[in-house]
Order: structure tokens, then C-alpha cells, then sequence
């Protein structure tokens, strides 16, 4: 028989009877509810024999409970102890990590966690043994008065221990805390206050059908020319590094953009260390030249600043001058032929307009539970963020990729600068301080990768968290000294970067991770319900509302927004105060599962080569894909799931907190923490996708 754990509340009584199967197969029992009589004589009531048989039964059910309990703490135990013995590090699973990084600063905000995570076990302790000794001591009714001597009676050790544990808390812990609620909650409100604005917008823009369309789209009589026959000169730029598993995808695509040659030149920036990477991507661009493509091969021989000095140090090359437009491609995205035949015509006749921004899709969105996850934020974000900004604001975050650039506007300034590691961020916030408009397209879409393993997400989102923080700190000063308009500044200082990169992390962690575990070691302390529950609940409906598909997911998400928050938090310490992880660049790893199978489709379908451009050397490609499905066939290696100690402690943290609350009956407290702190270990066991050999 399944366990049970219908013993949490009251049993409905039923009138008919149930006939529950044991162990033993041999014999059945009747159990029999309190309004119910044997055999349909009415006048006999139930003997002490099927009395015995219902308390059996009921002992029955609760043993079952207990076991699968039993099982599952020792399964997780043996999960755990088989990881860390595993040893696996970030080198070992051939992710880059930065070598200078101090360790003392990494550790530190682990060793906190730590600290409260043995400090909570301790305060558990004392509170298992108050509950024991009856001492239920809630918000609605704590009565100290029990706790003080009577003149009859002499407190033990303990007795006094508590009793001014209660105490320290009444006076010294509680009011504190309660104010730190407060704060939070007003942040909280601000953040959905905002949240609720950006959706109205959105649905404003969905119910009046608006959207960028450019200035000309009909013929001029007299010119005879259009928007169709304007075919300025474009370079388009791929910055890659170490990315071996998509330059092949990315290059064909680009190579493929339905654009004059005679008006586009296409620059491979390749800042790759690895040798064999390097003679692999320079001799694909070559087989590219052979078939006629514009493309040249660029690799520095100083590789400094990232990928913003790789793209500053091609746009120093003299023949750049030549052209009007610049168009920049992630090594992993995979624009459509007519990329720039719908983004370049925004530009005619708007010389305001300095940035045309795509939006992303994602050829392994339903790769496992992360990648859905991870694009549940990235609509939202596109959909409306982005949208919603470009239409009524005329600026946005430049994403760094599937976007096209006035090369004036670069120019004007300053051009890319390495003093961060966002500088897609930097170069439109300082194009925006000096009058260049913005222009998003939602319904131009271009593929790329997310990360598929939870090691590459948080080294990605670490470096979107922490660039934004010290690029604050650098523009500061720009921004109150620019000349825009106090409506423009006010907009960047408290809504794009204060609320949206600073608030948000900071009351995520604080509120989610910190007050509400202590909410329950102190109850004096009142968070409301509304907080915990219905509000985060709310906001998350509204994140999942544009990807429809993704609302399965609507509770691993939101627990997940809370896992992640300690990530984005620690990342958001970091870039304010110049530590030393805010400076860490790890290429986000690819794993190129749609590399050769869609270059391989692209021949299927298109035995004619457009714009007399073959695919190169196919056999070669065919023959490699061939060994790949031999080497899929080969035994494998047996892989290992890293662990993740920071998150892993965290979600300890949270289980203790919910023992205190169910102790204290606090109801959806219990259940909202415990729901959480699982989710924490989701995440630091690394259960939801990434294996690493």
C-alpha cells in the first residue's frame, strides 16, 4: 500500500466501506467509519475486534508515512555524500573560471550562510525542547508570564535559558527586524508597482496593434525608389571565443543574409586561445572566401578588454569608414536571411535612430527545466520590458547581439569602452545621454542558445548582475551632468538601474532569504501573508503570461526566482563595491546540439546555393557528423552531478526555518518555506539537468 499523508488534516467520512489491501496478500481488512454497522444489521454496533482492526489499520497508514519519510531522508543523505565525494570542480568540467579571483572572497558570503545555517540548527533545538515542554509561543499569544519563576516552583537550567532567549527577542531582536520588514515591503510594493505598469503597457501595445514601422514604406514616384531598394553599406561583426561548438552555425547564417555583397563585409573577430580552435575557425571562413562570400578572419594578438576590446579593436580598421551601418552576432546566434532587410530600412530617413534591436528565440528552450525557466524570464523580458521601453521611452538595454548600429552613433559616443563587463549596457546608456533613439522589433526574432547547465547560467547571470552595478557607479556623474531632459534621468537613476538592477536582487535575497526565515525564529516580528504569498504569486502569473506554454512551470519558477536571488545578489555586492568577482568573464558554455544538424537540413532543402554561394566542403561535414554518431554509440564515460554547497547550505537554512514554523502553526509560512527549501536543494544537488563527465 502507497503511503499516505492524509493524516495532516481530518478524514471525510465516507459511507462505504473501504477495503484496504496489506502486505500479506493472503487476507484483506474492513474498515469501517463511525456511522457505519456490520453487514447491514442496523442493530449492531462495531465490537472491540473491529475496533482493534481500524487502530491497526490506522497504525498501518502511519507507518507507511513514516518510512517513505525515513527512505527519502536516506536516499537524499546517500545523494549527497556520493557527490561531494565525487570531487568534481569547475576545471574538471572544462568551464573557464578566472585564476586571480581571490578565494577568501568567494568563500565569504558561503562561510556567512554557514554561520546561520548552524546558528538556526541551535536556536531549533531550543525551540523542538520549548514545544515539548508545551511552551507554544506564537504572535497572536505570547504569554512570558509562564516563563517567569512562580513562588511555589523552582526554573531549571533550561527554564532560564529560554526564558531569556524570549525576552532578548521581545526587546532587542524583534524591533529591529520588524522595521527591516517594513523597508521591504514598501521596496516590495515599488517593484510590483512597476512590474503591473510594464504589463499594462504591454497590453496596450497588443490591443492598439502598435509597432516601429519605418518612415518610407511606399515608393517615391519621382525618385523611383523605396524603402525595398535600400541597401546601405552594412558590416556585419561575429565576436567569438573558444567556441568551437557553434562557429560553423553562426558563420553559415550570416553568410546566408540576403544583402548585396558588393554593400557588406563580414568580420570573424576571433579571440580565441585555444590553437586548434583557431585553425578550425579560420579555415572555415577561408572555404567561405573560396565559394565568394565577403568575409576576413581577424584574431588579436593582445586579447585585452573581452569582448569589448575585441569589437573596439575592429572597428579601428581603416576601411570601417566605408560603412554606415554595423550589425554584431553572437558565436551562437543564427539570424534569418532577411535579417537586414527588416531591421537596416528603420534607419532611412530617422537620423535620430541609432540602435535597431531584435529579439532572441531560442533553439533549446525545451532542452530540461532550466532552459524552460530561463525562457520564461527572457519573454518576459523581450516581450515586454523591451517592448514596452522602446515604443514609449525610445531606449533599452542593447542585448549585445541581433542588434544593428549607426556607426555615427557608436562614434558620438565614445565608442566600446572595457571599463565593465556590460558593454552592451555601457555604449546605450552613453548613446542615450547624447540623443540617440532606440528602436525594438518583437517581431524579428533571431535563434540563439541558453545555457542548458546550471554552472554556465550562474557565471552568465553573475556577469548581467554585477556589470550593471559598476557601470552605476561610472555614469553617475555622466547622467546628472548630461543634457536630457529630468524625466530621462530620472528614468535611468531610479527605474532602470536603482529599482531594476539594485532593489530587485537586494529584497529578493533579503525578504525571501533572510527575513522570513527569521519571521520564524521570531514571531514577534509580523510578516504579512500578503507578502509571503499572494503578491509573489501574482507577479509571477504576469512574468509567465508571454510564454503561455511555460505555465506548467509557474511554481518551479517561482521557487527558482528565490534560488537564483543569491546568485543575483551576491553578484550585485560585488559590481557595487568593486570586489574582485565583479570583474570575472566566463564565456557562457555551448553545447552546439544544432551546429551541424542544421547546416546538414540547410543542404537537404536548398541543393541550389543562393547568390552563387555553396555550403563548403558538405562531405567533410557529413563524414564529422558520421563520427559524432559513432562516438554516441561508444560506452560512455560515467558522468557525476556537481554540487552546489553555497545553495545547498541556503536550503538547510530554509528547512529549519519551516521546522519552527510548523511548530508554531504558522500555516502557509510552513509550507511556502518548505516548498522553497527544496527548491534550494534542487539546485544545490543540480538536479535539473547539467552532468558533467
Amino acid at each position: 500500500m502507497a503511503p499516505s499523508f492524509d493524516w495532516f488534516a481530518n478524514e471525510k467520512l465516507e459511507g462505504t466501506p473501504v477495503v484496504v489491501k496489506m502486505q500479506n496478500p493472503n487476507w484483506s481488512m474492513l474498515e469501517l467509519e463511525d456511522d457505519l454497522h456490520l453487514s447491514g444489521d442496523k442493530g449492531r454496533e462495531k465490537n472491540a475486534k473491529q475496533l482493534t482492526w481500524v487502530l491497526l489499520l490506522k497504525a498501518h497508514k502511519a507507518a507507511g508515512c513514516l518510512a517513505s519519510i525515513a527512505s527519502a531522508m536516506v536516499g537524499l543523505t546517500a545523494a549527497i555524500r556520493r557527490r561531494v565525494s565525487s570531487g568534481k570542480t569547475d576545471a574538471d568540467s572544462g568551464i573557464q573560471i578566472d585564476r586571480n579571483q581571490n578565494p577568501a572572497v568567494k568563500s565569504r558570503f558561503y562561510t556567512c550562510i554557514k554561520f546561520f545555517l548552524w546558528l538556526s540548527v541551535v536556536l531549533l533545538g531550543f525551540e523542538v525542547a520549548a514545544y515539548f515542554k508545551g511552551w507554544h509561543f506564537t504572535t497572536s499569544h505570547l504569554h512570558l508570564q509562564l516563563l517567569l519563576p512562580s513562588p511555589l516552583g523552582v526554573q531549571g537550567l533550561f527554564d532560564i535559558m529560554y526564558s531569556k532567549w524570549v525576552l532578548v527577542r521581545v526587546n532587542y531582536l524583534a524591533p529591529p527586524l520588524q522595521f527591516m520588514i517594513n523597508a521591504c515591503i514598501v521596496l516590495f510594493l515599488v517593484q510590483s508597482v512597476d512590474r503591473l505598469v510594464l504589463c499594462l503597457g504591454c497590453f496596450w501595445i497588443k490591443l492598439r496593434g502598435i509597432k516601429p514601422v519605418p518612415k518610407q514604406t511606399v515608393r517615391d514616384i519621382e525618385s523611383n525608389e523605396g524603402a525595398e531598394d535600400y541597401f546601405p553599406m552594412v558590416l556585419v561583426q561575429i565576436p567569438m571565443c573558444n567556441e568551437k561548438e557553434v562557429y560553423q552555425t553562426s558563420i553559415a547564417a550570416v553568410c546566408n543574409l540576403d544583402w548585396p555583397m558588393s554593400k557588406m563585409l563580414i568580420q570573424v573577430l576571433d579571440d580565441s586561445s585555444d590553437p586548434e580552435t583557431q585553425l578550425l575557425i579560420k579555415e572555415e571562413v577561408n572555404k567561405w572566401q573560396l565559394e565568394g562570400a565577403p568575409i576576413v578572419y581577424r584574431h588579436r594578438v593582445i586579447r585585452d578588454g573581452y569582448k569589448a576590446g575585441n569589437l573596439k579593436s575592429a572597428m579601428n580598421c581603416s576601411y570601417v569608414k566605408e560603412y554606415e551601418f554595423v550589425a554584431i552576432f553572437d558565436a551562437d546566434f543564427q539570424p534569418t536571411p532577411d535579417f537586414l532587410k527588416r531591421t537596416v530600412p528603420h534607419f532611412k530617413d530617422n537620423e535620430e535612430v541609432g540602435l535597431v534591436q531584435a529579439r532572441w528565440s531560442f533553439v533549446n528552450k525545451d532542452e530540461n527545466l532550466l532552459t524552460r525557466l530561463q525562457n520564461v524570464n527572457l519573454a518576459f523580458h523581450f516581450e515586454v520590458e523591451q517592448q514596452v521601453n522602446g515604443i514609449f521611452m525610445n531606449f533599452f538595454g542593447f542585448n549585445g547581439t541581433a542588434g544593428v548600429w549607426r556607426i555615427k552613433a557608436l562614434e558620438e559616443s565614445g565608442g566600446w569602452m572595457e571599463r565593465t563587463t556590460v558593454e552592451d549596457m555601457d555604449i546605450a546608456v552613453r548613446a542615450h545621454l547624447h540623443g540617440w533613439k532606440f528602436v525594438f522589433l518583437n517581431d524579428v526574432e533571431c535563434q540563439c542558445e541558453l545555457p542548458e547547465s546550471y554552472e554556465a547560467y550562474v557565471k552568465q547571470q553573475h556577469r548581467w548582475h554585477s556589470g550593471p552595478m559598476q557601470l552605476f557607479r561610472l555614469c553617475l556623474p555622466d547622467i546628472i551632468k548630461s543634457k536630457i531632459s529630468m524625466w530621462k534621468k530620472a528614468n535611468l537613476i531610479f527605474l532602470f538601474f536603482l529599482l531594476r538592477k539594485l532593489i530587485l536582487p537586494f529584497y529578493s535575497f533579503t525578504l525571501f532569504c533572510v527575513i522570513l526565515p527569521m519571521t520564524m525564529f521570531i514571531p514577534e516580528a509580523q510578516l504579512p501573508i500578503w507578502v509571503v504569498c499572494y503578491i509573489p504569486a501574482t507577479m509571477s502569473f504576469l512574468n509567465i503570461l508571454p510564454s503561455p506554454k511555460s505555465f506548467p512551470f509557474i511554481v518551479p519558477y517561482l521557487l527558482f526566482e528565490n534560488t537564483m536571488s543569491v546568485t543575483k545578489f551576491n553578484a550585485m555586492i560585488s559590481g557595487l563595491f568593486q570586489l574582485g568577482s565583479a570583474y570575472e568573464w566566463v564565456v557562457t558554455k555551448k553545447s552546439g546540439r544544432s551546429s551541424e544538424g542544421d547546416l546538414l537540413a540547410l543542404v537537404e532543402k536548398e541543393p541550389t546555393h543562393k547568390r552563387g554561394i555553396s555550403m563548403p566542403n558538405l562531405n567533410a561535414l557529413e563524414k564529422e557528423e558520421s563520427q559524432k554518431q559513432e562516438k554516441k554509440k561508444s560506452p560512455k564515460k560515467r558522468k557525476h552531478n556537481r554540487i552546489y554547497t553555497k545553495e545547498l547550505a541556503l536550503a538547510f537554512l530554509l528547512l529549519t526555518a519551516s521546522a519552527r514554523s510548523l511548530l508554531s502553526a504558522q500555516g502557509i509560512h510552513f509550507y511556502f518555506l518548505l516548498f522553497q527549501g527544496v527548491s534550494f536543494l534542487v539546485v544545490g544537488l543540480d538536479l535539473i539537468g547539467e552532468q558533467v563527465e
